[in-house]
């Protein structure tokens, strides 16, 4: 009944990650009864991760830690770039967009490198993932300028490093 109770590897992760992000949005670090709250809603909420059976290790990925940490830095950078291009693209006076549908190899070694690569295509402005498959994804993009496969490729190797140290 209180197995959510019994602080696992992954628990104590999820536990910490919430209680961090909490502290990080709400700002409240020196109001006990807020505090008090805050801690309320972590155990709920792994109460409900525990009932749901999501702290696995596709709900609470372990095993790309800490390489996700630069990776995540790389990509809002990554992220910024993008956001560049595509104002430069909007306040045209011509719009020269010409959307097309791009097929990307897909070689991660787990579905959650895929998904992580999938979101991370996603994330990057002027670029959407429509279709993952399991040796490619189509990604439709802006423009040309956007549909850069190597570069989406080179993003996709930087995600499957992130699970290097596990032999693949």
């Amino acid at each position: 009944m209180l197995s959510f109770l019994k602080i696992s590897g992954r628990r104590l992760v999820l536990m910490l990650a919430l209680a961090a992000l909490w502290l990080l949005l709400s700002g409240y670090w020196n109001k006990a009864t807020l505090v008090g709250f805050g801690a309320f809603s972590v155990a709920v909420t792994l109460w409900f991760a525990d009932r749901a059976e999501t702290i696995d290790r596709e709900g609470v990925p372990t095993s790309v830690f800490p390489r996700i940490i630069s990776y995540m830095a790389w990509l809002i950078l990554e992220i910024g770039k993008a956001n560049v291009m595509v104002v430069r693209e909007v306040v045209r006076p011509q719009i020269r967009l010409a959307p097309k549908l791009i097929r990307v190899p897909a070689t991660q070694p787990s579905d959650l490198t895929k998904t992580i690569f999938a979101n991370s295509v996603t994330l990057t402005p002027g670029t959407v993932t429509v279709d993952v498959r399991e040796d490619c994804l189509l990604i439709h993009a802006l423009d040309e300028s956007f549909a850069d496969i190597d570069g989406i490729s080179a993003m996709g190797a930087k995600v499957s490093r992130l699970e290097a140290g596990k032999g693949s």
